[in-house]
């Protein structure tokens, strides 16, 4: 038996990629999932190859993921892609305290984010 297998959320000209644990700030990584929302995929590589942001390097290797899966799994031109969806949310949460002074404690939070991007191609136009 087992479960009915899942429908695919998305449509057939569309690819997903995600990272659901990574060591930044969902408002950071928002402000590097906004450069490239709607931009074509090769425009979206040079501009996080060049940002001097420390997450850039990982949301890459995540848009490069989304950009493999949309050629090997889903047989989509990779010349024609871009960035339909970069949506960013939180994940964990990792609390830490730091000693003050007078007995007191300092609260300190590390907090964790998960990236969701949604790469789609583009129709043919006549």
């Amino acid at each position: 038996m087992g479960k009915p297998k899942k429908e695919r959320s998305l449509s057939e000209n569309e690819a997903l990629a995600m990272a659901p644990m990574l060591r930044v700030s969902p408002q950071k990584l928002n402000l590097v999932a906004t450069m490239i929302r709607g931009k074509t995929v090769d425009k979206a590589l040079a501009d996080l190859t060049f940002s001097k942001r420390r997450i850039a390097n990982d949301v890459k290797k995540v848009l490069e993921a989304a950009i493999a899966n949309a050629e090997n799994n889903h047989q989509l031109d990779v010349d024609r892609l871009y960035v339909a969806e970069a949506s960013v949310g939180k994940a964990l949460t990792m609390k830490r305290f730091r000693p003050r002074a007078r007995g007191r404690v300092g609260k300190i939070i590390k907090p964790w984010s998960r990236l969701r991007l949604v790469v789609r191609e583009r129709e043919e136009t006549v």
